[in-house]
Order: structure tokens, then sequence, then C-alpha cells
């Protein structure tokens, strides 16, 4: 397998609709688990509740692992790139200022599935917030201190 990024083919066929849910995985560079450092964490939680006030888009469900974010949201406003593009930016900057050090915090691009459904919400948050358990980094998941979902 060659080492050239595949990051354009995660925008084709793309769309993104005012209303619509979706859930978004985005990867930390090289997968550096920045985020166990939970204050760090908290740099990414403050930038995807910035994106609730600016309307933006509403979080359903989200966890901030090591070294990835999985996060459910619908959409408000803009397109979903923008959004995305807006928290993972802005999370940036706050991360290497925090670290004192410069530099690319995530991958170019981001994984999104379309919710179709509104009955699979709840399941997909459920998914979500599992993620530290099957990951083995905590046996409850409210021992985790990077999640939240608006059913709870």
């Amino acid at each position: 397998m060659s080492g050239k990024s595949r990051a354009h083919s995660l925008r084709k066929g793309r769309f993104s609709g005012i209303g619509h849910a979706y859930m978004i995985t985005a990867t930390v560079h090289e997968r550096v688990p920045v985020f166990s450092d939970w204050c760090l964490g908290r740099l990414l939680v403050a930038e995807l509740r910035q994106a609730k006030a600016l309307g933006l888009a509403d979080s359903l469900a989200w966890v901030v692992m090591p070294d990835h974010l999985h996060w459910l949201l619908v959409l408000r406003d803009g397109s979903l790139a923008q959004v995305v593009q807006r928290v993972k930016s802005c999370s940036a900057i706050a991360v290497n200022k925090a670290r004192g050090g410069a530099g690319q915090l995530w991958q170019v691009g981001f994984h999104d599935t379309g919710v179709r459904r509104e009955q699979d919400l709840k399941r997909l948050a459920r998914y979500i917030i599992a993620n530290p358990l099957r990951a083995g980094l905590v046996e409850r998941v409210g021992d985790y201190p990077l999640w939240d979902a608006v059913w709870l």
C-alpha cells in the first residue's frame, strides 16, 4: 500500500444538508494519542460547544478518544465540511497554544455518515459513547470524562 493520502476521496459525493444528522470521525495526525491528556481533550470539547453556541450544529453525542473524535450532530448552518473544519482548526490552535508548540494536529479530511432514520440516532449515540469501553480505557462509561449525549 502506498503512503499516498486518500483524503481527497473522502469528499467525493459528500452532501450536507441543514437539519440533517451526521456521524463524524476525525483522526489525530499520525494517530498520536494527544487527547490522553484530558485537559487537552477539554479544549476540543470547548470547540464542540462553541459550534452549538454559534448555531452551526447541535451535538447529539460525542466522545473524544485519545487519537480521534466521534461526533453525532445535526447541521444547523453552513456545510458539514465548514463546521468540521472550524472545530478542527480552532481546536488545533488551542491545543498547540496549551502545549507551547505548533504544527498539524488533525489528519486531513474526516469520515462522515449521514443518518437517514431518526430511530438510528440513539443506537449511534450508544455506539459512540461506548468507545472508551471497547478500547479498554475504562470499565464503566461514567468513568470516562470526555463524552456527552443529549439523552442523558
